[in-house]
This record gives C-alpha cells, structure tokens and sequence, in this order.
C-alpha cells in the first residue's frame, strides 16, 4: 500500500489542470450552482476549446439556437455524478478564492480560474487512485498481495485510467472507476451478513456510481444474484420468514438506489422538462447486438486498445474456483475462502 501511496504521490506532477471536451458538460453541471446558482452553462460554452465551441457556437459568437431544450436550457446530457464528487473540494476553494477577491486579490471568482481547475483536477487524480486502492484491497483477499499488487499496477499504467486521472481530469472516467470499485468493496466487505443499516449505504454507493456514469447500473446485479441464491435457499428449505426479510432488505436497496438518483433525475427534469430525458439521442439495438465490435474493433474496441483487460477476463475463471459468489453464487463458501486466505 505504501507504494501504491508513493507511486501516486510521484505522479501527481503529471495532473493537467484543464477543461475540455466532454469535461465542458460534466464542470458546467459544477460551477454554474456553484457559482451563479443556476443552470446557466453559456458562460462554460463561450469559456470552452476550440473545437467543443466550433460545433456549438457560430462565427459570430451567438450559441447554434439547436443547443437550446424545451426548457432555454443549453443541451447538456452529461452526468451529474462527477460534480457531486468534485463538491467536497470547490465549495472551499470557491469560499478561499472569494474570500481573498473580497481583500483584494485578483483571482477571479468565475470559477474558471486556476484555483478552481486544479481543484478539480486534483480531486479526480485523488478519486482514481482510491479507486485502485480499493481494487487493491479487494484483489488480496482472493489472491496472494504480490500479484493483488501487479495487477494494481498493471490496470493503472496499462489502461487508459492515466488519461483521465491526469491528462482529462474534467471527465468522468476516473470517477466512474472510484464508485464502481466503492461499490464492490464494499458489497464485499459486508456481503457475509449485512445489516440493514449497510444495506443502505449500499444502496446509495450505488446509486451514486450510476449518477457518474449510467451504464454502471449493471453492477447492481452482483447483490441481486446473490439475493436470488438466497430465494431459492429460502425455498427449499420453507423458510418463509428468511425469504420476507430477503425481501424487505431488497426493497430497502432498491429505494435508496432510486433516492440516491434523485440529482440526475432533477437535474434532467430542469433541463429537458422530464426526469427520465437524458439528453441523448442514441437507440438502443436489443435485437442486435454488436458484441464483437465492441471487443475489437479498431475504433476504440475493449480488448484491441486496451489489452491487458484480456488478462482480467480470463482471471474471472480462476476466481469461480476460489470464491463462487463473485461468479453468480451465494455466500455458501465464505469458511473456503478464509481457510484459501489463511492457507
């Protein structure tokens, strides 16, 4: 872990405090409450690159009248999740930074200003190595920490996780990969026997991994698959009262998870006039599935840009030996794993 700390620590000089691109969308959905309380994000389209402003705003400097809702709100489908994390760190930097405008400094308040971008820059580098970190933690309860370690390593320099921990910090991958791996530590951590109280906060850790990135709904099955070994235990057995408190336990899961959502909800009914209007304009192809482009394909394909994921598929086959329930089974072989742990 030390060196884990060490090797961030070392890193940290390749931080590039900017926004741009995509990071236009996700900062805007920050700094306009922050700054101007509202959803006003022309200030970050006028402020944004080049090329986000060429497809967005005209030669004579007035935004394209398409970039505008239902609502006279700009069209920013980005998620919210990454201005929730970011919070914590701008409000103070916001409070400093207009605290030394007020006796004079000249630092704009804007949110713009350098203040503000390295803030946030920090803060996501900081999001992606905890997400490592808990990746960490997690692997070595599984496998020796030497190679828990190496595959830390591997993941972190061998993916594209550095260019969004340094090189676009604005976006939202970074913390994508934090929330998701918050979500699964813990689901871990407490999966033996889980009090209500940390089914909760199960629930809202997922939920806000869903609030940075959409698509990581689908995490939400790994609880639900151990739930339904629990059913059919339940079952089996006539234990009625077991299958109720399964049951109840769910629901509490599955209501946080919806509460814990209420800010993208919200913030997609002020922009486009509807919660469930998220701004996109892609369909979904059921009935066609496009799984080996998906996988490899020249055009960013999962395993052709990022090889070493290939490695982390295949060691999905050597975990169902040490410990099913990661691989769609209940929690039956806990005592296996400690005795494999300890061994």
């Amino acid at each position: 872990e030390w060196i884990l700390i060490a090797l961030f620590v070392l890193t940290l000089p390749l931080v590039n405090p900017w926004v741009r691109g995509d990071g236009v969308g996700y900062y805007a959905l920050a700094r306009a409450p922050l700054i101007q309380h509202n959803f006003d994000f022309r200030p970050d389209w006028y402020a944004a690159n080049t090329s986000f402003r060429l497809t967005k705003i005209d030669d004579n400097g007035q935004i394209f009248p398409g970039e505008y809702t239902d609502t006279g709100h700009l069209n920013n489908h980005f998620s919210v999740g990454p201005a929730i994390l970011w919070s914590p760190f701008l409000i103070p930097v916001h409070a400093a930074v207009t605290f030394a405008h007020h006796f004079g400094a000249h630092i704009s308040d804007d949110g713009f200003s350098a203040p503000y971008r390295i803030a946030i820059s920090l803060a996501t580098a900081l999001y992606g190595f905890l997400g490592l970190w808990l990746s960490y933690r997690l692997a070595r309860k599984y496998v020796p920490e030497h190679w828990a370690f190496l595959a830390t390593i591997a993941i972190w320099f061998s993916s594209s996780l550095p260019v969004y921990m340094y090189f676009n910090p604005s976006w939202s991958h970074a913390h994508s990969a934090f929330t998701v791996a918050l979500f699964l530590w813990y689901w871990d951590l407490t999966r033996a026997e889980r009090t209500w109280g940390q089914w909760i906060l199960l629930g809202f850790l997922g939920a806000l991994m869903i609030n940075v990135y959409y698509v990581n709904a689908a995490l939400l099955v790994v609880p639900l698959l151990v739930s339904i070994g629990r059913y059919l235990r339940s079952i089996q057995t006539r234990q009625w009262s077991q299958f109720a408190r399964i049951f109840a336990q769910n629901f509490t899961f599955a209501v946080c998870v919806i509460v814990g959502f209420l800010p993208t909800l919200i913030t997609k009914r002020i922009i486009y006039g509807g919660f469930l209007n998220f701004g996109y304009k892609e369909q979904w192809f059921w009935n066609s599935p496009a799984i080996l482009k998906v996988a490899v394909s020249s055009e960013h394909g999962l395993f052709s840009w990022t090889p070493v994921l290939l490695l982390a598929i295949v060691g999905l086959f050597f975990l169902a030996r040490i410990d099913r329930a990661l691989t769609a089974r209940s929690e039956e072989h806990t005592s296996e794993l400690q005795s494999h742990h300890d061994l």
